[in-house]
């Protein structure tokens, strides 16, 4: 019998060929990816021009972008610690920056209306020397529009970002890296400048075979926006990560936040079912929901993406300026493993104790006319549903004083508890001033605006 863990011929061969495809259509002098599953990596296969050499798990490549997501996890770790709310203004942390009233949430989002590039020549393909400091990085206009209205992806937030780490742990951010995520999570691969073996930059000729060499810049300020090389063996214990999350570094309550839409959106981005989150982007292909980042710097293409409901994520790197569309190659490989082989459920286990006071809460419920479902689930939480077509859900968690707090969606924060009368029975459910009460419009409870009495009536 095949365990979980394993994946089918049929599979890996599918996975096989669709990075081959990929390299090929997309002339890639090399192509690496890994797939994992249930927090593990499952695959990993590489495609190359080189004949008699073909990468490994362990090569070397530029990741560009996919440091923010890197540098994100760093500011989160400072909130979680107390050093800073994400509604601070970057002012009260790092002030003199000329762009102090952006928020550090604003920051992560890419909504504090910074530029997307820095000035003065194209900084991936110069040195960051000519940037020192975060003046140079900004420039004379840094802002393009007010905080916080719309969604404009910008470099130099993320090298502010990287700024603030380096003022509130008193170090370079290369060094917070290094030893409050890269070693607790074993990226002994993930690096600010390459480590052999590492993959070459390439640029490809659009218009015949032919390549160039691109050159390879430390980026310095900038860094915390694209400087890291990684392997597709690190970035897969990373994507397991920012699934499950590791207490050494970040919970999973800190990473679920970080994977929640964050920045207002473009009609454009609502269309194509894309949104960007604290340091991660969320895309839509195929009926599924991906999450994860993409970077690109001269001669690298990466892209890693995970499919939390399926519990699959892809990483996929590639040694060239432009050519395979690495996105659509990462949600192609969860495709491909969520469909031939769709997650098995853990089994369903009861709960160890019952509380007959929550018990009793479970069960239909109506806000007005329309009819709700309570819930209890095995791990404590309370499920909020309607019984019949759309309307709005949420799950709730137990605040351990009789009231529960909203998960997700419309009720997301918003308070759940129980009214009792003076006998210690439940009256009604009070949701953020909503009534929720055991029959429509019950005349015993304190319906908003009343109730009719002569009750329920015929046309006649």
């Amino acid at each position: 019998m095949t365990s979980q863990g394993e994946l089918l011929p049929g599979t890996r061969r599918a996975l096989l060929h669709r990075i081959a495809v990929a390299q090929a259509e997309g002339r890639a002098p090399s192509l690496v990816a890994a797939v994992v599953r249930d927090g593990k990596p499952v695959w990993t296969g590489a495609r190359t021009s080189v004949e008699g050499h073909a990468p490994d798990e362990n090569v070397q490549y530029r990741i560009g972008s996919i440091t923010k997501t890197f540098t994100a996890v760093l500011v989160l770790r400072l909130r979680d610690e107390g050093a800073l709310d994400l509604g601070d203004p970057l002012e009260k942390h790092l002030p003199g920056t000329g762009v102090g009233e952006a928020t550090i949430a604003e920051l992560l989002a890419h909504s504090a209306g910074l530029a997307a590039e820095t000035p003065g020549p194209w900084w991936e393909r110069s040195p960051g020397s000519l940037r020192p400091e975060i003046a140079d990085v900004l420039g004379e206009r840094p802002s393009l529009s007010p905080p916080g209205r719309r969604f404009h992806y910008s470099n130099p937030g993320y090298a502010l970002l990287g700024a603030l780490v380096e003022k509130l742990r008193g170090d370079s951010w290369e060094d917070v890296l290094r030893r409050e995520v890269l070693e607790p999570l074993e990226l002994h691969r993930t690096s600010v400048r390459p480590q052999a073996p590492h993959a070459g930059g390439w640029a490809v000729h659009p218009w015949a075979d032919a390549m160039l060499h691109e050159p390879t810049e430390d980026l310095g300020r900038m860094a915390p926006a694209g400087q890291l090389w990684s392997t597709t063996g690190d970035l897969a214990r990373f994507a397991a990560f920012l699934v499950n999350g590791d207490e050494r570094v970040l919970s999973p309550e800190s990473l679920r936040e970080m994977r929640t839409p964050a920045a207002p959106h473009e009609a454009s981005d609502v269309a194509s079912g894309y949104a960007y989150c604290l340091g991660m982007e969320i895309r839509r292909r195929d009926g599924r929901s991906l999450v994860g980042h993409s970077g690109s710097l001269p001669g690298f293409l990466a892209c890693l993406m995970i499919s939390v409901e399926d519990d699959v994520a892809a990483v996929v790197l590639a040694n060239c300026t432009s050519g395979p569309l690495l996105f659509t190659v990462a949600s192609d490989l969860v495709r491909i493993v969520a469909e031939a082989e769709p997650r098995i459920p853990a089994p369903w286990k009861p709960l160890r104790e019952v509380d007959p006071s929550v018990l009793e809460l479970t069960g239909q419920w109506y806000w007005g006319t329309h009819a709700f479902a309570l819930r209890l689930t095995a791990d404590g939480i309370l499920s909020l549903g309607p019984l019949s077509g759309g309307g709005r859900g949420s799950r709730f968690r137990p605040n351990g004083d009789g009231t529960w707090t909203g998960l997700e969606g419309y009720y997301a924060g918003e308070l759940l508890k129980a009214v009792r009368r003076p006998d210690g029975s439940v009256s009604h459910l009070d949701l953020g001033s909503f009534v929720f009460t055991r029959q429509p419009y019950d005349e015993g409870a304190p319906v908003p605006g009343g109730v009719d009495p002569e009750g329920w009536r015929g046309i006649g």
